[in-house]
């Protein structure tokens, strides 16, 4: 099949769940002998564009300087939207399937205005659906109803739905979604035996972006106050983003430079040795469409901390005291004491972790998510791999 996928972020250039599933996925279409083409926005300078032997990368629009974080103001994510409008005006009928993220919507409503006059399918990811009191909330009432009412539209749609969560695909369908819908579960295309074997190392681990929905200025509190319970912990911070400032400045103001090692965004290898050492892996997040960082830490046998809440999708991957510890709330006091938890629990924990990982693996690996995907595109796939949501 000759197949579109669109993205405006490209993987490892930017950092995040849905990078890395979109470029695993492509990876993994073009090896079973699709012809794939990947649609994002231009993010390098001329003349040193990413090069695939088996996927077709285009850049739309110019490379854009004045976005070091990942930040994405209103003004980029239209232009794409544009950029993708214009291409698959001329390019659409060569695509059996066009498949997007929801997020941001521009490419979306790109793609279904122009599906009949291109003949594809449209086939799009659903990783989070945000509640009309969120957007309030996130974005102040004038803004966040124009982002709610834009939403409405893309899910209005034509369209074959793919939901990594069922937190997710519950709200998808009640605001409206009335198409064909399904489930993923897996996401996961990393190794799925440990990094490192013995005892790990006293390190807890983030890994993402340091945006403020991420709040990771309360995982370095929480530190502060296991500064005298658990002095040999440290914490090691992978990413960058808007935050890391205020991060920096925060680690010097509470005295734990000594503790809190921030090292920017980093290799994938070297992320992933990381979280293999790691005495556990956690997360502040008030939001996440699927947590993928919890699936890639248990692959290794690492624990995860995670806090409760109504945006927060990676409470499916958590089983408290099996492989990670939910916080209840995200204050300071609360996360370090799941951290605390986790930490003393040996190697009892981590070869739970594994177990968990092992048994749940059917479901978290990439691989168990083709059928379902190659299902949405109409392709030829295992009937039993579908899960109708």
């Amino acid at each position: 099949m000759r197949i579109c996928l669109i993205y405006d972020r490209l993987y490892p250039i930017r950092i995040g769940g849905v990078e890395r599933w979109m470029r695993d996925l492509g990876i993994r279409l073009a090896e079973r002998g699709h012809r794939v083409t990947y649609l994002t926005e231009c993010q390098w300078p001329a003349g040193d564009e990413p090069l695939s032997d088996r996927v077709e990368i285009v850049g739309l629009g110019s490379y854009r300087r004045d976005d070091p974080w990942g930040r994405r103001p209103v003004q980029p994510p239209v232009r794409f939207g544009l950029g993708v409008f214009r291409h698959l005006w001329r390019h659409g009928p060569r695509y059996e399937v066009v498949h997007t993220a929801s997020f941001p919507f521009f490419p979306l409503l790109a793609a279904a205005a122009l599906r009949r006059r291109g003949g594809y399918r449209l086939v799009v990811d659903w990783h989070e659906v945000w509640t009309k009191a969120y957007w309030r909330s996130y974005a102040g009432p004038v803004v966040g109803r124009a982002g709610w009412l834009v939403q409405q539209a893309c899910i209005r749609a034509t369209q074959h739905a793919l939901c990594d969560s069922r937190l997710h695909a519950g709200r998808l369908q009640a605001q409206g979604f009335r198409g064909t819908a399904s489930l993923l579960r897996g996401l996961y295309g990393g190794p799925v035996t440990p990094g490192s074997a013995g005892t790990p190392e006293p390190i807890v681990v983030y890994a993402g972006r340091l945006t403020s929905h991420k709040r990771v200025p309360l995982l370095v509190h929480a530190f502060a106050l296991l500064r005298e319970s658990h002095p040999e912990l440290r914490l090691d911070l992978y990413g960058d983003g808007p935050d890391r400032e205020r991060v920096e400045q925060l680690v010097g103001e509470l005295g734990l430079a000594e503790r809190v090692r921030i090292h920017g965004q980093r290799g994938e290898d070297e992320v992933a040795s990381a979280l293999a050492r790691a005495v556990c892996v956690a997360t502040a997040s008030e939001r996440e469409g699927y947590g993928l960082i919890v699936a890639e830490a248990s692959a290794r046998g690492t624990p995860s901390v995670v806090v409760a809440g109504p945006e927060n999708a990676a409470l499916e991957l958590v089983s408290d005291g099996v492989n990670g510890a939910v916080s209840p709330t995200s204050r300071p006091s609360d996360l370090a004491e799941a951290i605390a938890r986790l930490a003393d629990s040996g190697a009892g924990l981590r070869a739970s972790t594994k177990l968990w990982f092992d048994a749940n693996a059917a479901n978290l690996l990439l691989e168990s998510s083709l059928p379902v995907v190659l299902d949405a595109y109409g392709a030829p796939s295992d009937p039993e791999g579908a899960t109708a949501v």
